[in-house]
């Protein structure tokens, strides 16, 4: 049943969708899991994954389909509200259909982003867990990563309160001589808390009172440990790597790892629980797993190897989301995910909007708060056409890689059939299919045309291959990155940046190491304001952070503060609970 969107804002559709949720032992019983795979958390419930995973090691994957979207803009494209309109329109058609998105940080849940868990009637219930934290996976990754901070500064502590044989007699510890100027990790938090980007710990007039260094927090979906959670296979994955965490550096210059403080074990405990998936649902009541929630900017954006695993086993149809456009989300799935997890999409669904389309075409500019334009509240179909330019881009970046692309044109009631069939005959014309999907509105009822195009690429046959080798080196990398996916000239380097790439291409260890690029998402180029497909540029790379955990080598082409700030009229400000009746309102408003 579809709920009246004009009649009904999404946190009243989920609540309706609620009322009628399977609980975790009715989705036991309808996904035919067995007794003790699946672990009930309230209203949801965790997929045991290491048990789940054994007993179907031998059944066939399904099929694996990917969603991205065009550059995106202040308009928002629906790549979250399309993902669950797939698996809607998939489970109208009787499809056995489920999928995997990313769980939201409390940071821009509470700011002014809001909760990014689609819309209408193509939304992810339960809504307010989902907003609010789900199982705790976020909670764990930040008590484990803070715990690597305490074993760090408390070891600086002693060391310098102690002398070798006291070291030795106290503790069983051998002296580690950590520069407290290279101390690479920080603390973090979920929340969006600028104030705490740079701070000063250790202060007091006791040598109790800790060791007094500079010290900074990120927001809690930057830490690496949840980085990793997102592309490990398994447990035994899971505890290698954060055991290879680099927390800082001695003054000899050699790397101080988590292994090394000896706290690797204890952060793994912390953190054995998140390895298990949260089955949530849309609200037509298919399967969704939430699970990981990385950066994409300077991760890889994506929901966890380990639920698509899962859903593979499980479903015939598993829809995965990546973040932002497919410049930055689909490359990393590409060159990342897919060559972590040996796993091989059969289709991507690229998803465009008409009003998106219209500002990538020099539409005017969209202010949040502020009425928009009439440009994209009537027709004007040579933006559209202007802007398809951006389209096709990203349909050509989604067939570098061999699979079979399908655009979804997320429609709205505004949307004209001239400016549609603009972006058909653009879309079909660069080699993809083209649908047209009124899932907000409709849920499964209106994404059929979206389904079939998908089934149907899925019954083709993929030449699926990456971008580049791993025996490639680092600057060849980035070079054919910016060339093939961004459309730029070439790279500049910084003379810091280019010493530090030299160093890691002469040590073949590094050729393991993912290359994760960090950019904005706003533009195809390095510079936010430059829409639909610029010419002409080069991409500048002033510095390569490295990632020893999560095996990631970090080209820079811009800033990215990993603790956003909070801004002056923030989401927090609506959020209440009815005290009569329990219930959390405000909490979707900015949906």
């Amino acid at each position: 049943m579809a709920y009246d969107v004009s009649k009904m804002a999404d946190w009243q559709i989920a609540e309706a969708a609620c009322e009628h949720m399977p609980t975790p032992d009715e989705w036991q019983k309808k996904l035919g899991l067995k007794k003790g795979e699946m672990l009930a958390y309230g209203k949801v419930g965790k997929v045991d994954f290491l048990k789940v995973i054994e007993r179907l090691k031998n059944k066939p994957d399904g099929k694996y389909i990917e969603v991205t979207a065009v550059t995106p803009t202040p308009l928002g494209e629906g790549k979250t509200t399309t993902t669950m309109g797939l698996i809607e329109g998939l489970g109208y058609q009787k499809e056995n259909a489920g999928g995997a998105i990313r769980q939201p940080s409390g940071g821009p849940t509470m700011n002014v982003k809001g909760t990014a868990a689609g819309g209408g009637n193509a939304l992810l219930i339960p809504h307010t867990e989902f907003s609010l934290g789900l199982t705790g996976d976020i909670n764990d990754i930040m008590n484990a990563h803070n715990l690597a901070m305490v074993a760090l500064t408390s070891r600086m502590q002693h060391e310098r309160n102690y002398d070798d044989e006291q070291l030795a007699r106290l503790s069983h510890m051998k002296r580690l001589d950590i520069d407290p100027l290279r101390v690479e990790m920080g603390w973090i938090i979920d929340y969006c808390a600028q104030a705490l980007r740079n701070i000063v710990i250790g202060m007091g007039t006791q040598k109790t009172d800790g060791y007094m260094m500079q010290s900074k927090f990120g927001i809690a979906v930057s830490s690496e440990l949840m980085a990793i959670l997102s592309i490990v296979t398994d447990l035994a994955d899971l505890r290698k790597r954060l055991g290879e965490i680099t927390v800082a550096y001695d003054k000899k210059g050699k790397p101080i790892t988590t292994e090394d403080l000896k706290v690797a074990g204890a952060m793994t405990a912390w953190m054995l629980n998140t390895i298990n998936p949260t089955l949530c649902s849309t609200a037509e009541y298919q399967p969704c797993f939430v699970h990981a929630g990385p950066f994409a900017n300077i991760a890889i954006g994506q929901s966890s190897i380990i639920a698509d695993r899962i859903g593979l086993k499980m479903f015939d149809y598993h829809v995965t989301e990546s973040g932002f456009a497919s410049d930055i989300g689909f490359e990393k799935f590409w060159n990342v995910k897919c060559r972590n997890s040996g796993l091989i999409p059969n289709c991507s669904v690229l998803v465009a909007t008409v009003r998106s389309l219209k500002m990538h075409g020099g539409g005017p500019k969209v202010t949040p708060g502020v009425p928009l334009p009439d440009a994209y509240k009537k027709s004007a179909p040579e933006l559209v056409e202007k802007g398809c330019a951006n389209l096709v881009h990203h349909i050509n970046i989604i067939r570098a890689a061999g699979i079979n692309p399908v655009v979804c044109i997320n429609s709205f009631p505004t949307d004209t059939k001239e400016e549609i069939a603009i972006i058909r005959k653009a879309a079909e014309a660069a080699g993809a299919r083209c649908a047209v999907s009124t899932h907000y509105a409709q849920g499964g009822a209106g994404a059929q045309e979206l389904a079939d195009a998908v089934k149907e690429a899925c019954k083709e046959k993929s030449d699926f291959h990456f971008l580049y080798p791993n025996e490639m080196k680092l600057r060849q990398r980035v070079e054919k990155i910016a060339k093939v996916v961004y459309g730029a000239d070439g790279v500049s380097w910084t003379a810091a940046a280019a010493e530090k790439a030299k160093a890691f291409e002469a040590d073949p260890k590094y050729d393991e190491y993912a290359t994760m690029m960090v950019k904005t998402h706003l533009s195809l180029t390095h510079d936010p304001n430059l829409k639909g497909v610029p010419k002409g540029w080069t991409l500048p790379i002033r510095d390569v952070l490295i990632y020893s955990g999560a095996k990631f080598l970090c080209p820079m082409a811009g800033d990215i503060s990993l603790m956003p700030a909070t801004g002056s009229d923030p989401a927090f400000k609506k959020v209440d609970v009815d005290v009569k009746t329990g219930k959390i309102h405000g909490l979707h408003d900015v949906s």
